[in-house]
């Protein structure tokens, strides 16, 4: 794979391809189809494809620290799952009832270990209801922030002390100051997306501290520096990327997971490689993400 060859791994036609996770000592790419109830996992050294079937929308996975299973999103609960022998779910938070409108979407781990999880209205995405959520490591889940319509991200700077976080149907990215214990400070626009440049969607942060972010409507994935010039674009062969995360033995793939959703049958017929998993090698490493607890 040469650089910005973006590659197909996975022509699996996903829904809403979300929340991608590299897990280093498995070499193996965790990732999501939120409204197809879908979990699925590739391995990079051999091709194996897996996948397990969630009795809910799943949202998002994130490792545990202590290598006990996951930490899952599902639509109204926040979970530990273990996947191996066999599929267990154990819910330790719900922020919704059962039933609500309002479902999780995106979530990621800070430096401290803490998770950081958006909300969204499942159906009626100018409704701005969506809220930011913190689960503490001593699974406290408390609202740190309110009034998104989609929230998407989070990421956070190389030193932890900048939370980036967007709202997709906005077109905004915000930075907020993230102090040690969580308190968040007034947050900044970081960057405003322009009509033509797709709606930002997932992030992640490389080793130089850049921030790459899958352009929902764009077609591409790109990375900006730390005060949001644009400095690299990579075209993807969908309409909607709509998350991405560094992996492989030296971090330098960028995995990208796109969707299905929102596309016509004629801009399907166009792009035929829609909700697939793309890969693409750059000349900058990730680093791993940082583990619940």
């Amino acid at each position: 794979m040469s650089k910005h060859d973006v590659q197909c791994l996975w022509d699996l036609g996903a829904q809403l391809g979300e929340g991608p996770l590299w897990v280093a000592e498995e070499q193996r790419l965790y990732f999501v189809d939120l409204k197809s109830k879908t979990l699925h996992a590739f391995d990079s050294e051999t091709g194996q494809r897996h996948a397990w079937e969630m009795p809910d929308y799943v949202c998002w996975l994130i490792a545990r620290a202590d290598g006990d299973g996951f930490m899952a999103g599902l639509r109204h609960g926040i979970a530990r799952v273990w996947l191996e022998p066999e599929l267990r779910i154990e819910y330790i938070a719900h922020p919704f009832a059962p039933g609500s409108d309002l479902r999780l979407n995106d979530a990621k781990v800070d430096h401290q270990g803490r998770i950081w999880a958006g909300s969204m209205h499942n159906t009626d995405y100018a409704q701005a209801v969506g809220a930011l959520f913190l689960l503490d490591k001593d699974l406290s889940l408390t609202v740190a922030d309110a009034g998104y319509h989609i929230c998407n991200g989070p990421t956070f700077s190389r030193d932890g002390a900048t939370m980036f976080h967007t709202d997709s149907f906005e077109g905004r990215i915000y930075a907020y100051p993230l102090a040690a214990d969580a308190t968040l400070g007034e947050p900044r626009v970081w960057r405003q997306f322009a009509e033509g440049e797709g709606s930002p969607d997932g992030m992640t942060v490389d080793s130089e501290g850049c921030v790459w972010v899958a352009q929902w409507g764009g077609g591409r994935v790109c990375r900006y520096s730390p005060d949001g010039d644009l400095l690299e674009t990579i075209r993807v062969p969908v309409r909607n990327p709509a998350s991405c995360t560094f992996g492989g033995p030296d971090f330098k793939t960028l995995f990208i997971t796109t969707a299905s959703e929102d596309n016509t049958p004629e801009q399907l017929k166009e792009f035929p490689l829609t909700g697939g998993l793309f890969a693409v090698r750059v000349d900058v490493a990730g680093i791993p993400a940082a583990r619940f607890g």
